[in-house]
């Protein structure tokens, strides 16, 4: 049983965090998609947060938190781990906001697009870790040695508040949805989403959606506390490695209505369906939304549903791989 929270994060949070948010990113659009209709027998909706600015929703986040902080808090200086899309995010924020370069850890195996991404800022990159709750650890050490602020990615109700303006501008635009589909990895996003919409719409179905490979929130929900690092196995989905955090899960355990895991198989054809028949880029940690659409994992007939494409940047040569080896 998940107990009620004691973190407060509302509407009127997320409502404020816009206001800063929009300065610096795009409303991204809520796009119909025939094809993925017609294949799950439902109205589908794709929110295209790979359209955004570094190519992933993370920027939200990173916007508001260093937004928040105080000039004090800036000249410490600003450390996070990240698995990408995050770095990607604190980099542009704080070239966007003017502030001093962030100092960035990824793990070894970051993919390269990431990495190429964040070189194009003004930002120091630290390769440490062999997966991302490694890297987070030192990271996290490094920032406390140095007496600096540690950004987290998903563990922080300030940036929670902004990456629910996703679900925000998806019940914006489709405010009776019966369904939000939502991908997992530390929680940040889908608890946001999930307080915005079943704030709006109490009656929408909140579902998350992770890999096989590591279902640290689909174990957390399902015994009640947090999985705040997991060993994940090999996945394409590096956004979503590791663990649940612990405010996402105080925060909106209670809020999300099911936690779905899908094999990686699904995974890649739902890569390969969406550059198919949508022509839409979009990495692992993103398309695994769609992915209990196209294999019956999710009963959807006759519903509206939205799913949120969260990033689009998978190396090339994955991509490649994954169209060849693919039958859409």
């Amino acid at each position: 049983m998940i107990r009620k929270s004691k973190i407060a994060v509302s509407l009127a949070d997320v409502l404020a965090a816009r206001l800063v948010v929009r300065r610096h990113a795009w409303r991204t659009p809520l796009v119909p998609s025939v094809a993925l209709s017609r294949a799950a027998g439902c109205r589908a909706y794709l929110k295209m947060e790979c359209w955004q600015h570094t190519g992933s929703f993370k920027l939200r986040g990173a916007l508001h938190k260093l937004s928040a902080l105080a000039p004090d808090d800036w000249e410490r200086g600003i450390v996070t781990a990240s698995a990408g899309n995050h770095g990607l995010g604190v980099a542009y924020a704080s070239q966007a906001l003017g502030l001093p370069p962030a100092t960035i850890f990824v793990p070894e195996s970051a993919p390269q697009t990431k990495l190429a991404g964040l070189q194009a800022y003004q930002c120091e990159i630290r390769r440490a870790g062999a997966d991302y709750d490694a890297t987070h650890a030192i990271a996290k050490a490094h920032a406390e040695a140095l007496g600096a602020v540690y950004v987290s990615a998903y563990d922080d109700p300030v940036v929670i508040a902004a990456q629910g303006t996703v679900g925000l501008e998806v019940m914006e635009d489709l405010p009776d949805a019966d369904l939000l589909l939502v991908p997992v990895g530390g929680g940040g996003l889908i608890a946001g989403a999930a307080l915005s919409a079943k704030a709006i719409n109490p009656a929408v179905r909140v579902v998350g959606v992770q890999p096989e490979a590591s279902p640290a929130a689909y174990l957390s929900l399902r015994e009640g506390r947090p999985y705040e690092t997991y060993p994940a196995g090999p996945t394409i989905c590096d956004g979503l490695a590791g663990g649940f955090g612990r405010v996402p899960f105080e925060i909106a355990g209670s809020l999300i209505d099911e936690i779905l895991v899908v094999p990686e198989a699904d995974v890649r054809r739902s890569v390969a369906w969406l550059a198919g028949h949508e022509q839409v880029i979009a990495e692992g940690s993103a398309a695994i939304a769609i992915a209990p659409l196209l294999n019956g994992q999710l009963d959807a007939e006759g519903q509206q549903v939205a799913a949120v494409l969260t990033g689009r940047n998978i190396d090339a040569t994955m991509l490649q791989q994954i169209l060849a080896q693919t039958n859409t």
